[in-house]
């Protein structure tokens, strides 16, 4: 599971087999080793919600899934979720879990677990 984050903005992006574990465990986590510290991110599938929701603590960042579409969802075509959560003032976090495409350009990265870009299969045709 890959984390980016910039400004007031969160997105995990996972691999068929990340996403294939969180839809049949209901959580996936990674971890940073820093020489004092462990970040973890974790992504968790939690009751009676319908967007995503997050939260940081613990040197934790989590983002809550809705449980209701947990295990749909490495079946699905849906590339990912998306919200906005609003902290009653003039805060926002933008909160983004997807599925991680290949690259369209040459990388070193591994990318043999990567779901295959659809803009890939547009240029061939």
């Amino acid at each position: 599971m890959k984390i980016r984050i910039k400004g007031n903005s969160v997105r995990f992006r996972l691999t068929k087999s990340e996403v294939e574990a969180f839809s049949e465990k209901g959580s996936y986590s990674e971890t940073t080793e820093f020489a004092s510290k462990t970040l973890t991110y974790t992504l968790v599938a939690k009751a009676n919600i319908t967007e995503l929701e997050a939260d940081f603590k613990e040197d934790t960042i989590t983002i809550y899934f809705p449980e209701s579409e947990q295990s749909a969802w490495a079946k699905s075509n849906r590339v990912g979720y998306a919200n906005t959560v609003d902290w009653n003032d003039t805060k926002e976090l933008s909160l983004l879990v997807e599925k991680d495409f290949t690259c369209l350009d040459n990388t070193v990265e591994d990318q043999s677990d990567n779901y295959p870009n659809p803009r890939l299969a547009k240029d061939e045709a």
